[in-house]
């Protein structure tokens, strides 16, 4: 077992983060990324502010995976953090910015329609979660997304 600065890190042989992506913040370094969706009215976040709730699920986030992820993986780790209401915190705002220059540029978009597409894509995949775990799957399987075959400005 590696040894970390805090001990709330994470150092189970198993330890498993939500996506993993290439070249999000340079050129073929790797990312990891791990996503927490929290409701900012619930006991434990009533009495903070949205914006220090997001924080303080972000740095727990970063606590828990950051060191691992550095020393063990060789990688960056980015916190994407949510509330119920659609708030997002300041890593997963800087994130989806990047992910909105990274697309205008294979697209040859602005980052405005860039953004504005990543936010629908983003909600209709909630929205297709939500329905799936109140109803169960019913369908073929989903088939890959490939960025260059699309035009996101016919997404108004």
């Amino acid at each position: 077992g590696e040894k970390f600065k805090y001990k709330s890190a994470n150092t189970e042989d198993q330890a498993r983060l939500d996506v993993s992506a290439r070249d999000v913040w340079s050129d073929m370094d790797k990312t990891f990324l791990d996503i927490r969706v929290f409701n900012s009215r619930a006991d434990s976040n009533i009495k903070k502010s949205l914006t220090s709730a997001l924080a303080s699920h972000e740095n727990e986030k970063k606590r828990v995976y950051n060191a691992r992820v550095l020393e063990v993986e060789k990688a960056s780790f980015t916190p994407i953090v949510f509330s119920t209401t659609g708030t997002m915190g300041r890593e997963a705002e800087r994130f989806y910015r990047r992910l909105a220059v990274i697309l205008s540029g294979k697209t040859k978009q602005s980052i405005p329609d860039a953004i504005r597409y990543i936010r629908q894509r983003l909600s209709f995949c909630l929205l297709k979660t939500l329905i799936v775990s109140l109803r169960g799957y019913r369908g073929k399987t989903i088939t890959p997304f490939y960025s260059n075959s699309i035009d996101i400005n016919l997404l108004y």
